[in-house]
């Protein structure tokens, strides 16, 4: 049976809604939408100072966690830059980012080297270690890779590492996977949207 032309219209316009529904219920992400990852699910490391953290402990807060150490000549700074800059784009709502440095280097990142070093980028962001003994596991529960590679001498080593950063939004659900390069406006926006309960 044929249906008239006002329902036949009504019924596309109706699926033409749900279609765009679905469409949009997901925002764009410029990061990797890693949403429900079984990994990078949280940490029990002890910051700069000295204070034992959790996820739990910025919660309220946009994360971002990046593992890298503090001699590192080029990724290291780059993304703790971009990480600061993506903080002062989102202006009044930059209160409720968290910047985390994850060192790799226990060896040679002191609480104190940490410390100046954070200070460098933004006071705000806090260093986090892992006894060493603890390092791998902790990698391997981020997914992460690092190597020690030997130097000239024996304290003249660099680390290989993986160099993407893991975003938590404000209720501490592990959500992106941002690469290195993608640069800090990409970063902020994506902040921005999980801010706004993407």
């Amino acid at each position: 049976m044929a249906l008239d032309i006002p329902r036949r219209s009504f019924l596309i316009s109706a699926s033409a809604l749900v279609l765009t529904a679905c469409s949009e219920s997901k925002p764009p992400f410029t990061g990797i939408d890693i949403t429900g990852a079984d990994y990078a699910t949280g940490f029990a490391l002890t910051d700069h100072n000295g204070q034992a953290r959790t996820l739990a402990d910025f919660k309220g807060k946009v994360v971002v966690v990046f593992f890298g150490f503090t001699q590192c000549p080029d990724v290291c700074p780059t993304s703790l830059a971009e990480m600061a800059q993506a903080k002062q784009l989102l202006g009044a709502d930059g209160e409720r980012m968290q910047g985390l440095f994850v060192s790799i280097d226990p060896e040679r990142d002191t609480p104190e080297i940490m410390k100046a070093y954070m200070a460098a980028f933004d006071p705000s962001f806090l260093a986090l270690y892992a006894k060493l003994d603890d390092l791998p596991a902790l990698a391997r529960s981020f997914k992460i890779y690092y190597k020690k590679v030997p130097g000239s001498t024996p304290e003249n080593y660099t680390m290989d590492h993986s160099a993407g950063s893991y975003v938590y939004d404000p209720q501490g659900r592990i959500r992106l996977y941002n690469r290195y390069g993608t640069g800090a406006q990409a970063l902020a926006e994506d902040l921005k949207k999980l801010l706004a309960g993407a």
